[in-house]
């Protein structure tokens, strides 16, 4: 479920449910996203979590709706530096697979995408395909605050609900590595939003809800799809072909 929503998601997969693979530049590594299925949470392996990080833009005079319209717009640009997200269309639209790029533990790079299920004038939300470090939704909204905290300022909202999506994903959620890269990735992104509306100092608030504490065994086979194991298989592949100067396929089945 997320939160939010006001229309039913759309799913972006193919008549067969796989995901299609989205154009990207040589550079990019698309890998784990085409020919994959969606994955929500009900289909990962891990504890189940609700995560949410808020920024106030205090002193900004722009509605919910600015908000939303310029973050479709320049979604990647308030990443944290080494993450990079490849989206199929100019804006964030329902229907859109996105490659992604990320700097996982160590600085080696990771591959893995997001589909759009949802977007209106005041949200948008991704769901996860499989192999992606969380099996998931994740919703960016904006709305007037009314909890009698500077009301009436507008909020940016960041709301997930994750499992770690395979046993080897689940022990480094465990051990807080992937959970405090997370947090402090969505953190950076906000605050790089509010930057943006000329908003500076104002802290993001965050909180972390355990929902069910058990794991799914049943999931346990999702490994298979690990996206941080093929990521590293695959490199040796694409440092060639850019060695090479060979187009990397911007259509990647996944096998």
């Amino acid at each position: 479920m997320i939160l939010g929503m006001s229309e039913s998601p759309v799913d972006p997969s193919t008549a067969d449910g796989k995901l299609p693979s989205p154009d990207t530049p040589p550079d990019a590594i698309n890998l784990n996203v085409g020919g994959r299925e969606l994955a929500g949470p009900n289909r990962g392996f891990g504890q189940l979590w609700r995560k949410v990080y808020r920024v106030r833009l205090v002193g900004a005079d722009h509605s919910p709706e600015d908000v939303i319209r310029r973050w479709k717009v320049r979604f990647s640009d308030y990443w944290p530096e080494g993450s990079d997200f490849y989206g199929s269309r100019p804006r964030i639209e329902p229907g859109e697979v996105a490659v992604i790029n990320l700097e996982g533990p160590g600085g080696a790079p990771l591959a893995t995408g997001v589909a759009v299920i949802h977007a209106d004038d005041r949200s948008f939300a991704f769901m996860t395909p499989q192999g992606h470090i969380f099996a998931g939704t994740i919703t960016f909204s904006a709305f007037r605050g009314d909890d009698g905290r500077a009301p009436g300022v507008t909020v940016a909202q960041i709301e997930s609900i994750i499992r770690a999506g395979d046993p080897l994903f689940e022990i480094g959620a465990r051990l807080g590595i992937i959970h405090r890269r997370e947090d402090t990735f969505w953190q950076q992104t906000l605050t790089r939003l509010a930057a943006d509306f000329s908003v500076h100092g104002q802290p993001v608030e965050m909180e972390s809800t355990l929902l069910d504490r058990r794991v799914r065994w049943r999931a346990a086979p999702n490994v298979w799809h690990n996206s941080a194991i093929r990521t590293t298989l695959y490199l040796p592949i694409h440092a060639l072909r850019r060695l090479l100067g060979k187009p990397k396929r911007s259509k990647d089945s996944d096998g």
